[in-house]
């Protein structure tokens, strides 16, 4: 009998050892058979495909044999058990209360030995902060992803002494946001962080030098989406917020100013335009600007883009 041969696809090929022919191996009938005599060389093998079918990338990345995923938001990236908080056992029912305060030391307990020493104590909390502010500032999973990996690449290098721990996490969001082309204005960030701007600004500075992290100049263009989402505004008022913007770019005016400034006045400019004619106290709120900068901005974008007209 001929051992099956490794797998090339969905079929593994060999030798027939009665006539020399090929040996196909066929997944459906999990058997080994010749293609000229007909000889099944080797069947009911075992069969590693998955027991289930999926028909989308969606539906296959979300189906697996094993546990949750390996994550870098987590200390110890997944890899540790989980005790459910539920006093249930196995069948649903409810525990009874002796049962119940034995399962509460171990949880206790596992929660104790999950970090090991202060680096482990450390990562679980700074992730813990990274999670909470980027839930705050709606952030989508690739930018807290990127922010945990930031974060421990800090701690791996020894960047961590003398700083606050809320201090690096938050500047290992903000580049990670800004990172992603989801931007988030600082007055912003810093409504949500336990620390003040200029602290975790001047941690993002020696982070991103430290790690020599590439990153582009933050682009207005970068917070009109958002900040069209929570004002919502119409497409028209979108598209003509755009083209200001690229009138101002193409003509220089926005060096030197608030990219998120910028937005927030090609806005509430564009809503003038399409009379649907927003406040300035709603932009201002929105964007976390004064009204002043959206008065100032929003004149010198009508005055240049009056001149490309």
């Amino acid at each position: 009998m001929t051992k099956p041969p490794q797998n090339q696809g969905t079929e593994k090929r060999s030798v027939c050892p009665e006539c020399g022919g090929q040996i196909r191996y066929d997944d459906s009938q999990r058997e080994a058979a010749c293609q000229r005599c007909g000889l099944v060389t080797d069947e009911q093998t075992i069969d590693h495909g998955p027991e289930w079918r999926s028909f989308t990338d969606e539906q296959r990345q979300n189906k697996s044999r094993v546990g949750a995923p390996t994550t870098p938001l987590m200390h110890d990236k997944g890899l540790s058990t989980t005790i459910s908080w539920q006093d249930k056992d196995a069948r649903g029912q409810y525990l009874s209360s002796r049962k119940r305060e034995r399962l509460q030391r171990l949880r206790r307990w596992d929660e104790r030995f999950r970090t090991k020493d202060a680096s482990e104590r450390n990562l679980k909390q700074a992730f813990d902060e990274i999670d909470r502010m980027a839930s705050a500032l709606g952030l989508p999973e690739a930018v807290r992803e990127t922010a945990g990996i930031l974060y421990r690449r800090a701690v791996e290098e020894g960047l961590l002494p003398g700083r606050s721990i809320e201090g690096m996490a938050t500047a290992a969001l903000y580049a990670s946001a800004r990172q992603h082309q989801t931007p988030r204005s600082p007055f912003v960030v810093e409504t949500v962080s336990r620390v003040e701007k200029k602290r975790f600004q001047r941690a993002y500075r020696y982070l991103s030098r430290e790690l020599s992290l590439e990153i582009e100049p933050e682009s207005p263009d970068q917070h009109l989406p958002r900040l069209a989402s929570s004002l919502d505004v119409t497409d028209e008022a979108l598209r003509r917020a755009r083209e200001l913007l690229n009138v101002a770019q193409r003509n220089a005016v926005h060096s030197g100013k608030s990219p998120v400034g910028m937005a927030a006045s090609a806005l509430y400019a564009a809503t003038y335009l399409t009379n649907e004619k927003l406040t300035q106290e709603t932009v201002s709120s929105a964007a976390s600007v004064s009204k002043v900068t959206i008065r100032t901005r929003y004149q010198e974008l009508l005055d240049v883009y009056a001149e490309h007209e």
